[in-house]
């Protein structure tokens, strides 16, 4: 095995693409052919554990060529998420910065900081979905835990090494894969203390949460009960090293946008002061938080400085809500379609119609998620008699379906309209 300063300056391995710079050491074979040690590593695990190497994941078999450029990675996103432009070009360059971080990191002098990523926004505006759609157009395991089940160690509850065992489990316990996965922990802003001041009673849920989350979001070997519960002195454990996993944490942060509001018109003068706007004023201030206003709310300073990016995602008015009903790959109405379509049955919804459930949808103050309920009450007696009615050929939704219930119009095979 030769060593790089024994090649040819501007070679690169024939395999990935690294160039001398980017390896350690190189192996040359007849013809030119020349293999990097990574590439050589990565062979010996595949020959060596062959079916863990085909499930598993690691964000190494990407070289600075083969990492999506933020603009792929925000046009993957748009395949699956409506809206929210800039929560995606946010996104999309954190996490292509973060995974260049992670081959940087090899051999370079300046150590680049983890930049962890901070969704601010109403529920039901995507948040869930722009990070599992991130681990799915990055092929790297995920996880979501939920912020308001974690509780100091010692109490009741879950603690945070449980959100590091969901990612192992979900990474088939490849190790190597999981410190490369990504992990979403919804809901953080239930875990904000209740006032300024360090409080002097036990706080389990709040700030006892945030100060356990430090290290892991920093960049921790934490061990890992393998089956979960409580450490044991006699357990075995797993070992993973926190330092390459991407948190991406959200929540919907009621009342976050009064602290902005107060001071932006503090240290505006007179007339300049932002006016309030009635559509969508929350984003308005939201976009501008900065890491004191998150103080104010109830996180402690240590926490806001492991979540460097911060972006917000705005409510969801009519017409995005219609979007996400027709547009996405794996829209609603496109779901509804093709598993009528498995019975021989056409189903077809008038654009009044679409409009009325989105106008539902508003009201509920939920967002996208209440779609999925207002077109499950819709379908469901429907698709209950739609087996044992091979005469059915199409199903029509109009409006009146939605604004008292009426059945939808139903044409038959004969031609006979029910």
């Amino acid at each position: 095995m030769a060593k790089k300063t024994h090649i040819t300056p501007g070679v690169a391995c024939s395999f990935c693409g690294r160039k001398e710079n980017e390896a350690e050491r190189f192996l040359q074979g007849a013809n030119g052919i020349m293999i990097c040690n990574v590439c050589i590593d990565l062979g010996y695990d595949f020959l060596h554990n062959n079916d863990k190497a085909t499930k598993s994941i690691d964000v190494k078999h990407y070289n600075q060529k083969s990492l999506p450029r933020p603009s792929e990675i925000k046009a993957k996103l748009d395949e699956y998420v409506i809206g929210q432009e800039l929560a995606k070009i946010t996104l999309s360059v954190a996490v292509y910065n973060h995974y260049k971080r992670i081959f940087s990191g090899i051999n370079s002098d300046v150590e680049l900081e983890k930049s962890n990523i901070l969704l601010i926004g109403p529920t039901g505006t995507g948040k869930t979905l722009l990070a599992k759609t991130l681990a799915r157009i990055l092929d790297v395991p995920f996880a979501i835990a939920d912020a308001t089940t974690i509780t100091e160690a010692g109490y009741v509850g879950d603690d945070v090494e449980t959100v590091l065992l969901n990612l192992i489990q979900n990474a088939d316990y490849d190790i190597k894969a999981a410190e490369r996965g990504i992990i979403f922990i919804d809901e953080i802003d239930k875990i904000a203390r209740k006032s300024e001041s360090t409080s002097i009673t036990r706080d389990v849920s709040g700030e006892g949460v945030q100060q356990a989350l430090l290290k892991i979001l920093e960049g921790t070997r934490s061990g890992i009960p393998p089956k979960g519960g409580r450490k044991h002195p006699e357990q075995n454990l797993l070992y993973i090293n926190t330092k390459n996993i991407l948190f991406i944490v959200g929540g919907a942060f009621q009342g976050l946008d009064k602290i902005v509001a107060n001071r932006m018109r503090q240290s505006a003068i007179g007339f300049t002061a932002p006016p309030i706007s009635k559509n969508d004023e929350n984003f308005k201030y939201l976009q501008h938080t900065e890491p004191d206003d998150l103080v104010k709310y109830g996180f402690i300073p240590e926490l806001v400085g492991r979540l460097p990016v911060i972006t917000a995602l705005h409510d969801l008015d009519e017409d995005a809500l219609i979007n996400i009903l027709t547009e996405p790959k794996n829209a609603l109405i496109k779901q509804y379609k093709e598993l009528l379509k498995l019975d021989n049955v056409q189903l077809d919804f008038t654009d009044e119609t679409l409009q009325k459930i989105a106008q539902k949808a508003i009201k509920l103050k939920t967002g996208a998620r209440a779609l999925r309920g207002i077109m499950e009450s819709m379908m469901l007696k429907l698709m209950y008699k739609i087996p044992d009615n091979p005469n059915i050929s199409k199903i029509i939704f109009h409006k009146e379906c939605v604004d008292s219930g009426k059945d939808p119009e139903i044409i038959y095979r004969n031609t006979k309209t029910a």
